[in-house]
């Protein structure tokens, strides 16, 4: 009797021991996000890929999306991060000519549009996509006999002098894709003669998106100028943010063919991960409905997966552009700085 309870003593220890050494492996595990400054999303829709996977995400933002990019690549030997999100067309040549991603083909990416998948290796999946465009002022235009512009070669004619406000491409992200959009418009060849008429027409010339929109924009500011650079989604925005409530958005888009430029965000895998299954889990989720239909009133683009449904204040006051302005990551990577330099010259000196 005494060797039996010894011995049903001993069992019931290791079993214990056993049940110890599991534990940890029952934990969830903790990811990280690397993304930039701008990242949002709703933390009911985080918690819910956190409670379904037992994985917690640790969201890391590293400044703007140049800024980012550039710290990844920088710890690429030893990541700062599982996945990173917010590498956009812009730049997405960067993040692949130095190797920091490794190809997922996740199977979300059966619903996203052909036009958005950039890169054929999987190794950057497209998240969401927003088109840089002019905007005006309704109001101004109502009360003035001159129509809103619908071409970029508007704010050059002499009946526009004065008007507009864009953001510097060396030093924001609208204004490099504004400063795209011309190139791919006019070409290499006529760019920098169509910045000249800018130039010569008393384009203003902001820093940033904050000051040209807040502070020189005559429908979002006691600025004086009544066309500015921003986004398709500035009108839906401005509705949605407005106090007291209002029902038409005192802003439009011009969406006119080749006079937008669309950006497309991407999110990888980074090479070196210690959690990839997990990792690609992640990334499904961001290309998944729930993501995705939290996108748009959150960072205020539009998500890329083609049936997820769009808030009202969407449908109701943004246009998307039939036909904006592309150019390749490849050649936008090899010859960005030229460009913003040639631009520079012309516009600053």
């Amino acid at each position: 009797m005494k060797n039996l309870l010894i011995l049903l003593f001993t069992l019931s220890l290791l079993s214990a021991c056993a049940s110890a050494e599991k534990s940890p492996a029952t934990a969830p595990v903790t990811i990280r996000l690397m993304t930039h400054d701008s990242f949002d999303i709703g933390k009911a829709t985080m918690q819910a890929f956190e409670e379904q996977n037992s994985i917690k995400v640790e969201i890391f933002k590293a400044g703007d999306g140049g800024a980012a990019l550039n710290q990844a690549i920088l710890a690429k030997d030893n990541p700062l991060a599982d996945v990173f999100y917010g590498v956009d067309n812009t730049f997405l040549s960067r993040a692949l000519d130095n190797d920091i991603f490794t190809p997922y083909a996740s199977p979300e990416l059966a619903n996203i549009p052909a036009n958005l998948k950039l890169d054929p290796q999987n190794r950057a999946l497209p998240v969401d996509y927003g088109d840089v465009c002019l905007n005006y002022d309704k109001a101004w235009f109502e009360n003035s006999p001159l129509q809103p512009p619908q071409s970029l070669e508007d704010l050059a004619d002499s009946a526009y002098a004065g008007l507009t406000v864009v953001e510097n491409p060396a030093t924001s992200t609208p204004g490099l894709a504004f400063l795209l959009a011309s190139i791919g418009h006019f070409g290499e060849d006529g760019y920098l003669s169509y910045w000249k008429q800018l130039k010569a027409n008393q384009v203003s010339i902001a820093d940033g998106w904050e000051d040209a929109y807040w502070g020189q924009f005559s429908a979002a500011s006691d600025g004086d100028r009544p066309i500015v650079v921003s986004y398709a989604s500035s009108p839906p925005a401005e509705v949605y943010f407005a106090d007291p409530p209002i029902t038409e958005s005192p802003t439009a888009a011009v969406i006119s063919d080749g006079t937008c430029f669309r950006q497309i965000e991407f999110a990888g895998i980074l090479k070196g991960t210690k959690h990839a299954v997990e990792a690609q889990k992640l990334v499904d989720f961001m290309l998944g409905q729930t993501f995705q239909e939290d996108i748009p009133l959150n960072m205020f683009v539009y998500p890329a997966k083609q049936n997820a449904a769009l808030p009202d204040v969407f449908k109701q006051h943004s246009q998307v552009p039939q036909k904006p302005v592309t150019l390749s990551p490849a050649d936008i990577a090899a010859k960005r700085e030229a460009w913003i330099e040639a631009w520079t010259e012309v516009m600053l000196r």
